[in-house]
């Protein structure tokens, strides 16, 4: 996929770099001025089952487009290549210079990007290319995931109630029910409550022995109105049993208030809404930034089966890409 993007945009007369970071696509203006990244990724998650077509065919059907990643994320990447090609056709921008930085992995723990974004220098404004139906994600949240580890003693049932033994199950689920709320005091203006949800649990040696270990593992949804670590700090202190965190590289992002490029963003586009984000994306290595997440496709159609994008909303998007970044580069 990197090579046939690096084509591509060759292809198209771009200046591209292809790495084992990303393939990067830079559009340099005509005077120094800011720096404009449009960033997605170039990798899918696996087909699943249930699909009615071939996944990794582009099988078309009127106006809309068949395939696995076709809205997650290749629409964005396909518009905004095409955008940066558009841009360099009418001379480049007036100041400063656009980035196009596909990265790989981004499905997976293996992103790239923290990488390529590190490599291009400074970045003052990015898009995030994910599908969002061309609204403006102003607001995205994050993932803590966390394991509850609950201990006890191993005994034989028929005497669990002798002596003062502890179940580790009893003490798990008893720190489950707290889980109800244990963010309600700190809502964000936009995203809501940071939200923990049991995802997976385990424990038990034998259906007549009281386990010594239970565990249950937690998808923590966060938002800008905690920090990772305020929310380690509130499980640690509600919960009995030992809170092990197993991933918090995806913290909350947000716009900066009277972030001038989504005020142009929605210029260029009246009719498009601003909304907080439920999903996670490469917006986190680009947070330092004036950054929102916008891109054609629906969200909800990612990684299922039959994934479809509509032709005409990624040629919307082509159009809404470039003008973004005359706008902003000027």
């Amino acid at each position: 996929m990197a090579r046939l993007v690096e084509a591509r945009a060759r292809g198209l007369g771009l200046k591209v770099r292809r790495d084992d970071a990303s393939v990067t696509i830079e559009v340099p203006g005509a005077a120094p001025g800011k720096s404009l990244a449009f960033i997605s990724h170039l990798d899918v998650v696996p087909p699943g089952e249930a699909w009615t077509r071939d996944p990794f065919a582009a099988v078309i059907e009127g106006d809309r487009l068949y395939g696995r990643g076709s809205g997650d994320a290749k629409a964005s990447v396909a518009a905004m290549v095409m955008a940066a090609s558009d841009l360099a056709a009418r001379g480049g921008p007036a100041r400063g210079r656009l980035l196009v930085i596909l990265g790989y992995g981004e499905e997976t723990r293996h992103t790239t990007m923290g990488t390529a974004v590190a490599r291009t220098g400074t970045i003052d404004a990015a898009v995030v290319g994910e599908p969002t139906n061309l609204d403006v994600a102003i607001a995205q949240r994050g993932l803590l995931m966390a394991d509850l580890v609950a201990r006890g003693d191993q005994r034989h049932a028929a005497y669990a109630t002798d002596g003062g033994g502890t179940n580790a199950l009893t003490v798990l689920a008893h720190d489950l029910a707290r889980l109800e709320g244990i963010f309600a005091d700190r809502p964000h203006a936009i995203l809501g409550l940071t939200v923990a949800t049991p995802t997976m649990i385990e424990g038990g040696l034998s259906r007549n022995v009281t386990p010594p270990v239970a565990r249950a593992v937690l998808d923590v949804r966060s938002t800008p109105a905690w920090t990772h670590e305020e929310l380690v700090a509130r499980l640690r202190e509600r919960m009995d049993s030992e809170v092990v965190i197993t991933s918090d590289r995806l913290v909350p992002c947000e716009a900066p208030e009277g972030s001038p490029l989504a005020a142009a963003a929605c210029a260029i586009r009246p009719a498009a809404r601003r909304f907080g984000s439920p999903t996670c994306s490469d917006w986190v290595f680009v947070r330092h930034a004036d950054a929102v997440k916008c891109g054609p496709g629906t969200s909800r159609r990612s990684h299922t089966a039959d994934e479809y994008v509509d032709l005409p909303e990624v040629t919307d998007a082509r159009a809404f890409y470039a003008r973004l970044a005359e706008v902003y580069l000027q």
